[in-house]
Formats: structure tokens, C-alpha cells, sequence
């Protein structure tokens, strides 16, 4: 006992909060009043509430009021989903059709004739939202502080509904399988999409549990467009069944860099940040942190904060700075970031970024299609940028049972140029190459400078096919790989022959 610290001891650094922490180590509840005699300087209840109450979702307690006094409670994370065999199978199923649900794109085109008073396919409706699609598309291109087009007016929204909203909705029902195989689904769990727009995110929700068994789930959301809530709750009302296993509550309309709603609860499980903090990134300094940092503290215990982006080098490498410069808000990249060195990756002009199976079009697409340039607008192909945040203390394996002491840093390459040597990476993209050379992404979180391994096709074997094959994420032993400096593009390559043996290491791999 000697070797535990008093309260008293405890309280030298900041007294009210230690002391809130000493106790609840040691106690599931207790009462504000209980511990006036371990400060110096007594405080009434009420004065006491006001200081901490901002602190408790980071400490993972919660506060009840009891008459004069407040009960503070230690917070039980709730139980975590473990994706059963029935549930991926309905999901695979599900995502193997490579379409939206049918009747979301029925809501779809029977919204645009609601908002505009004719067919969706009429030709004069059709040719507006092809302008509006090229309008948007044309303006994603310009540098971010001359654009001008928010998707939040007339048929920008509804433009938006024909060309993103398909691709969006089955980018994320990826995403939550991946989630899910994380470990990051709950039984019961509440979830808090920041800048919804017309809700894709909180309907992908919807639907992935949907097939999913015994998990229930209340959405929340933050939009302050009124053109995107109308198209959300309609969406909502036809998509989402009244009754079922998640309730998609209606979105508060606010500005996600102002305080959050008052009438949101207290902690969330999901924090997720689709395709949104990048409209914001160099405007007005760097207050994306600030944003998700303000939003963190409202995280449960064991939650997470996820952060999607397009996969182009802009946003890309945008996110995975932004990223990296959260530790000092207490929050640490968990995926798809290797951890398995023991250090958090800076993210040095990362460009990385997941795929999936390209999307059936749509009726309304093929519809729009039918044109001069059907090109324009046709939008199947699933690419994205993601990060998934977790407070300090648990992070992704990743290499668990791998003597790590046997292969080379990828920070140590500089010592190596021209050698062959064993190391281990994680596979951080999808093919860069072409049918000559295979290439991708690469990273064990030590690299001072971008590493790529590449693979010959006349030198693909069964014993280097790991590489081509693993998923996004996963971890791969590489022995007897060649390092060379590519000094045009300042990083490294690692050249895989057919005497290279590639194997996966563990970790996780889609």
C-alpha cells in the first residue's frame, strides 16, 4: 500500500480534477460533497460542477444531479459488436451488388420532382442538373480559397443527390465493415455525424445495421444548410423504417466550428467527419483541429473520431497532417496508420488512400448520361481518404507475435541503398502502377520520406502474390527486397523479384 499516492498527494498537481480521479479509481460513484475535506480550500457543490463538468467525457464520468448535491458515476463503455458470420455474410451480399438500395434512388428521383414540379427526367430538369453537376465538379478543381459552390441551394443539392450521393453511401458502408472488424461497433451505441449535408452518412448507418443482429443505434447530426435537412428527412422518412433497430434523429441545424447543440447528448461512440473539414482547411488558419479537438471531448469511453476526405493528393495529404497534429489533443491515429513500430507516423506528404469495386450507376445517372459528354456524369468509383482516432492508450497491434527486432526500419533505408534486406510495412494503397510495373504505397510509421514497393509483372510469383493481393492496411513481411533512392521524387523504393518472399504479418487487411 505504501507505494500508491494519497489524495493528498495526488491533489499537488491540479487539485479538483485529481482528486475527481483519485477517487473514481477507486470508487464507481460518489458524490461531489464527499470530497470537500480533501481540499484545501472547501468549495460549494454547485462551484465544483461548474469547473469539472467540462472535463468529464475525457475522464469518462458522468454527472447526476441528487437533490443539492451531484452523483458523479464512472461510465461503462457499452458492449462491443463482434461481426458474427450472419452479419457479414448479409453485408458481403449486400455489398457485392455494387448498387444503391433500390428504394433510396427511388426517394432520390421522387425528391428532385418534389422540389422542382416536374419529372425527374424531364429534359429541361435533366439539363439543369447537368449544369449543376459541371458547376460543381469544375469548381472542386480551383484552389480552395476561390471556390464558391457549397452544395446548399436549389439544384447544386439536388445535383449533388444525382452524382455524389450513390458513391458516398456505399464508400461508407465500407467504411463500417471496416469499423466493425475493429472492433468499433457497439451493441448499443450513439453517433454523431458533423456536417451531414443530405445525410449519407447517418442512412448508410441505417441500412449497414439493418443486417446486421442484435445492434441498435441512435444518429444524430449537425447540418446548417435548411436545403440539406429538407432532402435529408425526406430521405429519412422514405429510406429508414419507423420503428427499427436505429432511430436517424432529425439533424440539428448549426454551425459545426460553434459550440455543439445543447440538446445533443453527452457522448457520442461514432464521431464521424465525412467529406467536410476540408471546405475549411486554409481559411481561416488551421481550425479543423480545433473543430474535431472540441468534438473529441464529447467522446465515450472507448469512441472513436473518424475523418473521411476525397483520395486526391490535395485532401489526401491534407487529412493525414491533420491527422498526425492531434496527439496534442489527446487523440492518436488507430487506422489505417501502422502503430506496430511503437510511434505515431507525422504523416510526411502521406498520400494513401482505399478503394473499393466501382458502383453500378444509377438510373438518374444513366439518365443524365444520355448527352454529348455522358462522361460528365457518371461518378461510380470509390476512393477515399480516412483516419480513425482514438484517445491515448489503445492503439492497433497490427504485428503481434513478429520478432520486430529482425527487419529493417524503413527509417534506416538511407544505410542500406542497394542492398537487399528483410523488413515489414503496412500496404497503404491500392495499385499505383501499371501493366508493366506493380506499385503501391508503403509504411511502418518511421519513414522520413515516402517508400513504395515495387513489383515487376514479368517477376510476379506465388511467393511475392501477398503484395498484389493483401487489402488496404494490412501488414506484410518482406524479405529479401531491394532498396533503391529515387532522387527526382526524394523517396525509396523497395524492388520486389521472384526470389522475394512477401507474407502477411497480421494487422488488418479488408
Amino acid at each position: 500500500m505504501g507505494s500508491h499516492p494519497t489524495i493528498r498527494q495526488v491533489m499537488a498537481g491540479n487539485p479538483l480534477i485529481s482528486t475527481i480521479k483519485c477517487i473514481a479509481g477507486t470508487r464507481r460513484s460518489f458524490l461531489l460533497s464527499e470530497i470537500v475535506p480533501y481540499l484545501d480550500e472547501p468549495l460549494p457543490v454547485d462551484e465544483m460542477y461548474r469547473a469539472i463538468a467540462p472535463e468529464l467525457p475525457r475522464l469518462g464520468l458522468t454527472a447526476t444531479p441528487r437533490g443539492r448535491d451531484v452523483e458523479i458515476t464512472k461510465l461503462v463503455p457499452p458492449q462491443p459488436y463482434l461481426l458474427d458470420d450472419g452479419g457479414r455474410t448479409r453485408t458481403g451480399a449486400f455489398l457485392e451488388k455494387r448498387e444503391l438500395p433500390p428504394a433510396l434512388a427511388t426517394a432520390i428521383e421522387q425528391y428532385i420532382t418534389k422540389k422542382v414540379g416536374k419529372p425527374w427526367d424531364d429534359p429541361v430538369t435533366l439539363d439543369r442538373l447537368r449544369k449543376a453537376i459541371t458547376s460543381q465538379k469544375d469548381d472542386y478543381w480551383k484552389p480552395l480559397h476561390k471556390r464558391s459552390l457549397r452544395y446548399t441551394k436549389g439544384y447544386s443539392v439536388l445535383g449533388y443527390l444525382a452524382y455524389h450521393f450513390p458513391v458516398y453511401f456505399l464508400q461508407t458502408e465500407h467504411l463500417l465493415l471496416r469499423l466493425a472488424g475493429d472492433g468499433f461497433m457497439k451493441k448499443s451505441m450513439t453517433v454523431l455525424d458533423a456536417g451531414t449535408g443530405p445525410g449519407v452518412v447517418p442512412l448508410a448507418i441505417a441500412d449497414f445495421i439493418s443486417r446486421l443482429d442484435g445492434v441498435k443505434a441512435s444518429v444524430y447530426s449537425i447540418e446548417q444548410s435548411e436545403e440539406h435537412i429538407e432532402a435529408f428527412l425526406y430521405l429519412r422518412d422514405a429510406f429508414v423504417p419507423r420503428g427499427g433497430p436505429v432511430s436517424v434523429k432529425p439533424p440539428k441545424k448549426a454551425d459545426i466550428r460553434e459550440p455543439l447543440p445543447a440538446s445533443l447528448p453527452e457522448r457520442f461512440d461514432l464521431i464521424i467527419f465525412s467529406n467536410v473539414l476540408g471546405e475549411f482547411a486554409g481559411r481561416d488558419g488551421d481550425a479543423r483541429a480545433a473543430i474535431v479537438s472540441r468534438f473529441a471531448e464529447r467522446l465515450a469511453p472507448g469512441g472513436a473520431v473518424v475523418i473521411i476526405e476525397p483520395a486526391d493528393e490535395e485532401n489526401s495529404t491534407r487529412m493525414r497532417t491533420l491527422a498526425a497534429s492531434l496527439e496534442p489533443a489527446g487523440l492518436f491515429v488507430h487506422s489505417p496508420c501502422p502503430l506496430f513500430r511503437g510511434t505515431a507516423c507525422k504523416a510526411p506528404r502521406c498520400w494513401s488512400f482505399a478503394t473499393a469495386p466501382a458502383i453500378r450507376p444509377t438510373r438518374l445517372m444513366e439518365t443524365l448520361a444520355r448527352c454529348d459528354e455522358p462522361y460528365r456524369y457518371i461518378n461510380t468509383d470509390i476512393k477515399y481518404s480516412f483516419a480513425v482516432l482514438r484517445r491515448a492508450g489503445i492503439r492497433r497491434e497490427g504485428a503481434r507475435g513478429v520478432p520486430l527486432t529482425r527487419f529493417l526500419l524503413l527509417s534506416k533505408l538511407h544505410l542500406h541503398e542497394g542492398k537487399r534486406v528483410n523488413t515489414i510495412i503496412a500496404k497503404m494503397s491500392a495499385e499505383l502502377g501499371d501493366a508493366k510495373n506493380h506499385l503501391f504505397k508503403v509504411c511502418d510509421g518511421t519513414a522520413k520520406a515516402p517508400v513504395y514497393a515495387v513489383l515487376p509483372a514479368f517477376h510476379r510469383t506465388e511467393g511475392n502474390e501477398a503484395l498484389i493481393s493483401a487489402g488496404y492496411g494490412s501488414v506484410l513481411e518482406l524479405r529479401g527486397v531491394l532498396v533503391r533512392y529515387n532522387r527526382a521524387h526524394d523517396s525509396w523504393n523497395l524492388f520486389v523479384n521472384r526470389n522475394t518472399e512477401v507474407r502477411e504479418a497480421g494487422g488488418h487487411g479488408e
